[in-house]
């Protein structure tokens, strides 16, 4: 799967016009995952095209998220963001996308996952690149929901 659909006009603000739009997005990445290597970022009329390499799944996932949470992304194309399959002795992270939707808190979204609202900086560490704030997250936002114990 390498086509994902954001809200576009949600996010933080990163860049004013489509020419400078590649590039802050990719400096942006750059600064805020770790874990890639041989990055490569397109942007046209709200679709961004991510290439490179990750370290893992979860990293490739941050990218993702990172750069459709952008204000002015409507679409990420990551089919060739390329994460290598885990080893068998290291378990795969388990995690699933979610989508803030209007009246979700992170101790909402924890309890209906975990059973246990308080669980809610479980969520706010796997996503601390995306969310500045445990109680600022707005409707459209997608996040990581990490479905290990």
């Amino acid at each position: 799967m390498g086509l994902f659909d954001f809200v576009k006009d949600v996010g933080r603000q990163i860049f004013d016009t489509d020419a400078e739009a590649a590039d802050n997005i990719k400096n942006h990445l750059e600064v805020k995952t770790h874990g890639l290597s041989n990055l490569d970022v397109q942007f046209d009329d709200g679709t961004v095209t991510i290439c490179g390499d990750c370290t893992n799944q979860a990293v490739r996932d941050q990218a993702i998220l990172i750069a459709g949470n952008i204000q002015g992304v409507e679409k990420v194309v990551a089919d060739d963001l390329r994460a290598p399959k885990p080893k068998p002795e290291e378990p795969e992270e388990k995690a699933e996308i979610y989508e803030i939707v209007s009246g979700d808190t992170l101790g909402a979204i924890a309890k209906r996952y975990y059973g246990n609202a308080s669980k809610y900086m479980k969520i706010f560490e796997a996503n601390k690149d995306i969310i500045s704030d445990p109680n600022k997250i707005y409707p459209g936002q997608k996040i990581r929901i990490p479905l290990d114990n």
